[in-house]
């Protein structure tokens, strides 16, 4: 067993269950995302694409890829909320939280994506 490997797999993994406990619950109700969980996803977001820097392979390329999306999207998510609460000063209405959910869904996509070439990579790999 590979220390490396576990901690990859680990951020990889938690990655994609903060995202899932976000995004989980009714599209439109505020009450049910938590931002102190979209926080954390983002954070291990973060720490996941900073781990798939090391890898050079093609596989390793739609790692960082996805990783990048799923970033991307988390933020994009986390302005929208900033937004919401400190700039427009409306708070979290229905079309709000469409919207930031939304867009963690589709941070969400990209972890599977990452979980699915983890898995696929784990069961090519040969001893």
């Amino acid at each position: 067993m590979n220390l490396e490997k576990v901690i990859f797999g680990f951020f990889i993994l938690l990655a994609f269950t903060l995202n899932f406990g976000f995004v989980i619950g009714d599209i439109d109700v505020a009450h049910q995302h938590d931002v102190n969980e979209l926080f954390a996803a983002i954070v291990v977001n973060l720490i996941a694409t900073v781990i798939k820097f090391g890898d050079r392979t093609q596989v390793g390329a739609l790692h960082l890829a996805t990783s990048l999306v799923a970033d991307l999207q988390l933020i994009a998510a986390a302005l929208v909320w900033w937004n919401a609460l400190y700039i427009t000063q409306l708070g979290l209405t229905p079309g709000t939280t469409t919207t930031i959910v939304s867009l963690a869904a589709g941070a969400l996509a990209a972890n599977l994506v990452s979980v699915i070439l983890l898995i696929g990579e784990t069961l090519q790999h040969r001893r």
